[in-house]
């Protein structure tokens, strides 16, 4: 039927790579930042240059190459032009300025203050002000004097021209080739989830909640997937229709296949399972629901749930046996065709025919028309509803203007970028204390913890993180020191190790990032030959002192309080899935159509926002294990009013390619109590002396009032929606005792 033996294996084996880095960003950035480093030395030492110029060089190729992050190659080279000049000028001052204390100690201070202010302008303002800072940085680690200056330019011009080199040479990365990349991994990833859930349906009691932690890991990274896949729609497509495409697909298959988790888990207990059981670790599965159902028809549920994992991960032109599968699995969409079984795992043989409807139109997206020969009629009936869904894909773009943000230094860059040149002040002071000579490393520390970071938790945090790091590397220094000795080249073959590690681990963990990092300075300190383990020590002491010095900038200085950000957040995610809720219900009750897709990826990513900005509240370490627990709650719960919104939107976007689904009009009043209660937590979050409250009172199905003519398309379109507006309405209300809102039973 399908590819068997070793080739099988090859293609899981391969999955497995490209689903753990999904479009080979981590894998590529490591080998272009490396293989610029390693064409610099290789020029460099062919010219004869000395250690502290292939230092330099290896340290300038590798800023010139991690700066720059915009997504088209056009962009790529003029911020790379654009950067050399400004690297220049920097080496420049840092070599002029380094026998006046004061004056150099100021201009540095006003330097970061510039490289973070510079956030403001974008990718670009980022990477030439990231490129000035570090440059300035090597100027001063290498010890670059007024009369070395011709050749260290010599040396960061080759540098740059490494950089490109190995960025649209060595390692190109086109905006339509890491798309493909990603969309390749959203594939293994689907076949991953599949392949969980199957172990779900069997698992036994001891089991269980190994599974269900591996369906719900499963379900976070295909989200994640589809949410990088979104970010590079615009620019790895050829035109909005066809991107709009790619993102309804994607959309379907990532909800079909939550869904699947979802009856899968229902299907093991005698009640509902709750979809907060799989978005909340920790959650307890449905007591009933601890042993695995035993009934004839689980045999071909266990058959139909690998079909499924191995149609996702194969085209169906590998033959006719997965043609096939194909049609058997779409068949499961008839009633006539359902196994006879209990009505849970009959709702999961529906769940696997949405799943193969899903991953059909996901193929015709990615990969165009195909063979039809060999059709069942079921499948040319899907194949019809996708083309008619397809056409109608592509309508007007809804434009609208940015909200004009804060100024001032209200301005999140701005304040940033007081907030580090403060603490940097405050670093260069005490690191002078602890050494005049390396002083600087405390200066770097308090800049890092700044970057990316937007309260003082997870400034905390991350200085956490990278003085663990940075203490664990310490020791793998001295290893790394007594093994390469002075031996050059060896000690370069290391270094580029480390900095390939240092790359690819960096979105993973910023504390084997630091690691990686710490290691490969003890070896640069030995081809220095400044290299002891006072010094070794001595990085750590100055880690520790950065870290402090951004905390206490941080925390005096224009404070943004971990609560005031997640406060924030929490409200944009609100007004996010109010938008998103009140937009779908509309057109399920017949209002005109809106771009729904892109409202709930902008709540998805609102969610994502505050999902990192929780993270000082749910960090393990955290003392406050009741507000740990109660933050995990309720972005939990947040998760969950995002996937019902998400199944909405997109069902409400079936309308207008479906004459047989007609617009439920009573499903707008039905929707009233969500939107209120939506509106209500948001205000009492942002406004703790606000009287909103939340009302409770009938399921939303008692709400849906009978008329008198219904047309036969409304129970078809309700039927669909029921489920996920009571589920929504149960979850909003749940956010209400958490966040402490007042529940109010709702008058008749």
């Amino acid at each position: 039927m399908a590819a068997t033996g070793p080739r099988s294996l090859g293609v899981r084996w391969r999955d497995r790579v490209v689903a753990s880095d999904p479009g080979l960003l981590r894998l590529a950035a490591g080998l272009r930042t490396v293989g610029a480093i390693a064409l610099t030395l290789v020029v460099l030492s062919l010219s004869g240059g000395d250690v502290s110029h292939l230092v330099a060089g290896a340290i300038s190729a590798m800023v010139a190459t991690f700066a720059i992050r915009e997504k088209q190659l056009g962009p790529q080279a003029v911020t790379l032009a654009l950067g050399l000049p400004v690297a220049l000028a920097s080496v420049t001052l840092a070599a002029l300025l380094s026998s006046r204390t004061v004056v150099g100690d100021l201009f540095f201070v006003a330097l970061i203050f510039c490289a973070v202010y510079s956030r403001r302008f974008g990718d670009r303002g980022t990477a030439l002000g990231l490129i000035g800072f570090q440059v300035y940085f090597m100027a001063l680690f290498v010890g670059v004097t007024p009369d070395g200056l011709p050749g260290f330019w010599a040396t960061i011009g080759v540098a740059f021209a490494c950089s490109a080199t190995a960025r649209f040479a060595l390692v190109p990365q086109t905006p339509a080739g890491i798309l493909g990349r990603l969309r390749t991994a959203f594939r293994a990833r689907l076949a991953q989830l599949i392949d969980a859930q199957a172990e779900l349906l069997d698992a036994g009691p001891e089991d269980v909640e190994k599974a269900l932690t591996q369906v719900r890991e499963g379900t976070a990274r295909l989200h994640e997937t589809a949410m990088m896949i979104q970010g590079r729609l615009e620019e790895g497509t050829r035109d909005e229709a066809t991107a709009r495409l790619v993102q309804r697909r994607v959309a379907d298959a990532e909800i079909a296949a939550e869904r699947l988790g979802l009856l899968l888990l229902t299907a093991r207990s005698a009640e509902r399972a709750d979809t907060l059981t799989l978005h909340l670790p920790g959650a307890p599965v449905p007591e009933s629901g601890r042993l695995p159902v035993r009934e004839e028809a689980t045999d071909v549920l266990r058959r139909d749930l690998r079909a499924l994992s191995l149609l996702v991960r194969h085209p169906v032109r590998d033959g006719t046996g997965l043609a096939q599968v194909r049609n058997r699995l779409l068949g499961y969409r008839d009633e006539e065709n359902l196994p006879i079984a209990s009505p849970p795992v009959q709702d999961v043989f529906r769940g696997i025919g949405e799943a193969a409807r899903a991953v059909l139109g996901l193929r015709l997206a990615l990969d165009g028309p195909q063979d039809e020969s060999d059709d069942s009629p079921e499948t040319a009936r899907s194949r019809e509803e996708l083309d008619a869904e397809d056409a109608a894909i592509g309508g007007a773009e809804e434009a609208g203007d940015a909200a004009d943000g804060p100024t001032g230094l209200r301005r999140p860059t701005t304040r940033a970028a007081v907030q580090v040149a403060l603490g940097s002040s405050l670093a260069i002071l005490a690191g002078e204390m602890l050494s005049t000579q390396r002083w600087y490393w405390a200066v770097l520390t308090c800049w890092i913890v700044f970057i990316n970071t937007a309260s003082t938790g997870e400034i905390l945090v991350k200085g956490y993180r990278r003085l663990l790091g940075t203490v664990l590397g310490v020791v793998a220094g001295i290893g790394l020191t007594a093994l390469v000795g002075h031996h050059t080249w060896t000690a370069f073959a290391v270094v580029l190790l480390c900095v390939f590690a240092m790359f690819y681990t960096a979105p993973l963990s910023y504390t084997l990032m630091s690691f990686f990092v710490t290691a490969a300075l003890g070896v640069l300190y030995t081809l220095l030959h400044t290299y002891s383990l006072s010094v070794l020590l001595l990085r750590v002491e100055e880690t520790a002192l950065g870290v402090a010095c951004g905390v206490v900038a941080a925390a005096v200085v224009l404070p943004v309080r971990t609560d005031r950000r997640t406060n924030e957040l929490l409200t944009t995610v609100l007004d996010r899935l109010a938008d998103v809720t009140s937009a779908a219900v509309d057109q399920l009750s017949g209002g005109a159509p809106a771009d729904l897709l892109d409202r709930a990826r902008d709540l998805d990513q609102a969610l994502a926002d505050l999902r990192a900005a929780t993270q000082p509240l749910t960090h393990p370490v955290t003392p406050l294990r009741t507000r740990r627990d109660t933050a995990r709650y309720v972005v939990a719960l947040l998760e969950t009013c995002a996937y019902h919104a998400r199944s909405l939107a997109a069902t409400a976007e079936l309308l207008p390619t479906h004459p047989s689904i007609a617009a439920d009009p009573r499903l707008r009043g039905a929707g009233q109590r969500i939107l209120h209660n939506v509106g209500a937590i948001a205000d009492r979050v942002e406004d703790d002396h606000s009287k909103a409250e939340v009302l409770t009172g009938p399921s939303i199905a008692s709400l849906l009032k009978p008329t008198t003519s219904t047309p036969p398309g409304y129970a078809r379109v309700t039927d669909r929606v029921l489920r996920h507006l009571q589920r929504l309405d149960e979850a909003v209300t749940g956010l209400a005792r958490p966040l402490g809102v007042p529940v109010q039973q709702e008058q008749p």
